[in-house]
């Protein structure tokens, strides 16, 4: 659902186990209200709430931030539209994501092996 090129544009997701808000914005490009609305409009969307409801996001929260981030803004799609293809159960999408995650996660390790060897 990400297209290669969008992923070039927005930061590496690092290897943390929970994000916040503000950090989630950041590597998705999309202010908070906007990501507290998004909550709202897709049930798949729910970060992890604790105390005070401070919203805690994981990884797989960021990449959909950025699947509806890529819906809406890049392929025009209406909220109610991403909200169907991200519901829809496609074996094509699901591969390609899991692609992607792979690629990203690839680049990172090769970055990190570059750092290493200097």
């Amino acid at each position: 659902m990400l297209e290669p090129s969008n992923n070039d544009q927005l930061p590496a997701i690092p290897g943390k186990r929970y994000f916040t808000i503000g950090e989630v914005s950041d590597l998705c490009d999309v202010k908070p209200h906007v990501l507290r609305y998004w909550e709202q409009e897709f049930p798949n969307l729910s970060p992890v709430k604790r105390r005070g409801n401070r919203r805690y996001y994981q990884r797989q929260d960021v990449l959909i931030i950025r699947q509806i981030r890529s819906l809406l803004y890049e392929q025009g799609f209406t909220i109610g539209g991403a909200r169907q293809r991200l519901t829809g159960d496609d074996a094509v999408e699901d591969a390609t994501q899991v692609r992607q995650l792979i690629d990203q996660t690839v680049g990172e390790l090769e970055e990190l092996l570059m750092v290493l060897k200097t």
